[in-house]
C-alpha cells in the first residue's frame, strides 16, 4: 500500500467515525442559514446563567410515540439543548416519557395536559394520547408550559419565565375596560389567556377605581365616550408618577352584534387627554386595499344558505414591513389585523418623543363622513373619498418622556360617592405610552380571522411598557414568507406575476437551450482544429 492509498483510507476512516458520532448524536452542530438567525437563541437567553445562583432544571415530558411520528419534538429538544449548551452548567435538560416513567398522575397535578392525535398505520387509523409539556424548576419555584408543539414562541416563553423565577418577580399588568357593554373575561378572553400564558398576573381595575402607583403597566381599552373626570384623573396621575399605559381606543364605534353601522363617539375627555399627550386619534375610519375577507352568509331564492368570502376593506392587514424596525417594540414586528380602525396624528409636546410603530400600505384611504360599513353594500360606496384621501396612515405610536398633566391647574374632580381623590404628583416622572386607534382587534373577532399575531403584539407591548426591552428582541421564530401577495397594488402584482411566468416558462428554457447550443458548437469547432 502506497502513501496515497494509506492517506485515503485514513481519511475515509475518520469520516466514518465523525458520521457515526453525528448519527448517535454524541456530537452535533447547527448551521443557521435563516434570515436574522431566526433559529439561534438570542443574547439575553444565552446570558441567563449570569443571573442564576443555583441550577435551573427544564423537564420536557414527551411521549415517545409523538417523537417517532412528528419532527416538532426534535426541534423543541434541539432548542432546549441550546439553552443547556450556553448555560455553563447552570441549566440541566431532562426528557422523559410520562407514561413509561409512571408520572401521569403528576402531570395532572402540574397542569401538563395530554392531547389526542390520530395516527394511521397499515391503512388503520387510531387515536393516541400524547404529552409534550415543559416543567421549569428553580429552587422551590416552578413554571409550567402545559402543551408545547411549536418553537415559534418557545424561546420567549422559556426566557421570560426563567428570568421571573430567578429574579423572584411576578410580571403584572392592570386592565381597565372603559366601555360598560364589554367585560375583560367576556370580550377579551383571548388576550387574558395570552398574557397569563406569558406569565403575567392580571389586575382588573374598574372605572373610577384607584390605580396602584406600583403597578408596572396599565392597559386601557375603550372608554372614549364613557370615562368620567374621576377616571381620567386617576389615569393622568398614574402617568405623572411614571406609570406606563397602552391606550386601545376608538373614535368611531361599530356595534358588531347589532348591525354594522359606524357612529362617531362623543368624547367625554379620554381622546382629548391622549391628544394632549401627543397622539390624536382622528375621527374617521381607515380602509385599505390590503384587506381581510369577510365570510358573508346570504340566502338564495331557493332558501339555501350560501357562504361567500368578500374582501372587506374595513378589516385591514398590517404588514410586517410597515413596522418601525428601529423601535424595540416593533423590531421583530410580525404584523397585526385591525377592524374599523382610526388613524393617528402625532403632535408631541415638549419633552416627549413620539414614534410611529406601524401603518397601512400606501393604498389606504379614509371614510370621514356618511359612515356606512355593511359588508353587503357595494364596494364602490366605500370608495367615495378614496381619490382625495389615499395614502399611508399611522395606526399605532409610542410616546416616551415626561408628559404634561391634563389636569394641571384644574380643580380636583369629585370621586365616586364623595370619595376624595389623592393629590397630583408634584414632580412628574418619565413614562411611556402606546396608542392604537382600535378596540375590536382584541376581541373574539381574532378567532374568525385567525389573527393570533394581535395577541403576540400585545404581549410584546406589555413587555416594552414594563421595561423588558431585551425580552422583546427575542421575537417569533416563524420564518418569513416571500410571497407575491405582499404586493398590494393590482398593477404591480400583475406585472410581478407576468415577469415570474416569463422567467420560468420562457427565459430559463431559452437560456438552457442557448447554453447547450454554445457548448455543442464549441466542441465541433474544437474538433476541426
Amino acid at each position: 500500500m502506497n502513501k496515497r492509498e494509506a492517506f485515503i483510507l485514513s481519511a475515509l476512516a475518520l469520516l466514518a467515525i465523525v458520521l457515526a458520532f453525528l448519527v448517535t448524536r454524541r456530537i452535533s452542530f447547527r448551521l443557521d442559514m435563516s434570515d436574522n438567525r431566526a433559529y439561534t437563541i438570542s443574547r439575553v437567553s444565552r446570558e441567563l446563567y449570569r443571573e442564576m445562583e443555583d441550577q435551573v432544571r427544564i423537564n420536557y415530558f414527551l411521549s415517545d410515540r409523538l417523537a417517532q411520528i412528528h419532527p416538532v419534538p426534535r426541534e423543541i429538544g434541539d432548542l432546549l439543548r441550546e439553552y443547556a449548551d450556553n448555560s455553563r452548567g447552570r441549566i440541566e435538560i431532562s426528557v422523559r416519557d410520562p407514561v413509561k416513567a409512571g408520572l401521569t398522575g403528576l402531570m395532572e397535578q402540574l397542569g401538563i395536559i395530554a392531547n389526542q392525535i390520530e395516527t394511521v398505520e397499515q391503512a388503520q387509523a387510531s387515536v393516541e394520547t400524547v404529552y409534550s409539556g415543559i416543567l421549569i424548576e428553580y429552587l422551590d419555584r416552578q413554571e409550567v408550559l402545559p402543551f408545547v408543539f411549536s418553537i415559534d414562541t418557545l424561546e420567549y416563553d422559556l426566557t421570560s419565565r426563567i428570568r421571573n423565577m430567578v429574579r423572584e418577580k411576578q410580571r403584572e399588568i392592570g386592565v381597565l375596560v372603559g366601555d360598560p357593554d364589554k367585560s375583560w373575561t367576556g370580550d377579551y378572553g383571548y388576550l387574558d389567556q395570552a398574557l397569563r400564558g406569558a406569565a403575567y398576573r392580571i389586575r382588573v381595575i374598574n372605572s373610577g377605581e384607584e390605580i396602584p402607583d406600583e403597578l408596572p403597566a396599565l392597559l386601557v381599552i375603550g372608554g372614549a365616550g364613557t370615562l368620567d373626570d374621576a377616571s381620567l384623573y386617576r389615569i393622568d396621575r398614574y402617568i405623572q408618577g411614571g406609570g406606563r399605559v397602552f391606550f386601545s381606543v376608538e373614535s368611531v364605534a361599530v356595534n358588531f352584534e347589532q348591525g354594522i353601522t359606524p357612529e362617531p363617539i362623543m368624547d367625554t375627555g379620554l381622546l382629548a387627554m391622549i391628544s394632549f399627550y401627543g397622539a390624536t386619534v382622528q375621527p374617521c375610519l381607515v380602509l385599505d386595499q390590503n384587506a381581510l375577507t369577510w365570510p358573508l352568509r346570504t340566502q338564495t331564492t331557493g332558501g339555501m344558505i350560501q357562504l361567500r368570502l368578500i374582501k372587506y376593506p374595513f378589516w385591514i392587514g398590517i404588514r410586517p414591513e410597515t413596522g418601525n424596525k428601529s423601535h424595540p417594540l416593533t423590531s421583530a414586528f410580525n404584523g397585526v389585523d385591525l377592524y374599523w380602525a382610526s388613524p393617528l396624528e402625532l403632535n408631541p409636546p415638549e419633552g416627549v418623543q413620539a414614534e410611529a410603530l406601524f401603518g397601512t400600505t400606501d393604498q389606504a384611504w379614509l371614510m370621514t363622513k356618511d359612515f356606512a360599513a355593511s359588508p353587503e353594500m357595494a364596494d364602490y360606496l366605500f370608495r367615495r373619498e378614496e381619490p382625495d384621501t389615499r395614502g399611508q396612515r399611522i395606526m399605532a405610536a409610542a410616546l416616551a418622556g415626561t408628559f404634561p398633566s391634563w389636569f394641571k391647574g384644574l380643580p380636583l374632580p369629585s370621586g365616586r360617592e364623595g370619595e376624595e381623590l389623592p393629590a397630583m404628583t408634584e414632580s412628574p416622572r418619565p413614562s411611556r405610552i402606546v396608542v392604537l386607534g382600535d378596540t375590536d382587534y382584541l376581541t373574539g373577532i381574532i378567532a374568525m380571522t385567525r389573527s393570533e399575531r394581535n395577541l403576540s403584539f400585545m404581549v410584546q407591548a406589555a413587555d416594552w411598557l414594563g421595561n423588558d426591552d431585551d425580552i422583546i428582541s427575542i421575537g417569533s421564530r416563524s420564518s418569513p414568507e416571500g410571497r407575491l401577495d405582499k404586493i398590494t397594488d393590482p398593477e404591480k402584482r400583475g406585472a410581478a406575476m407576468l415577469w415570474s411566468q416569463a422567467l420560468n416558462v420562457v427565459l430559463l428554457p431559452l437560456g438552457l437551450i442557448a447554453f447547450g447550443a454554445a457548448r455543442s458548437w464549441k466542441r465541433k469547432t474544437g474538433g476541426r482544429r
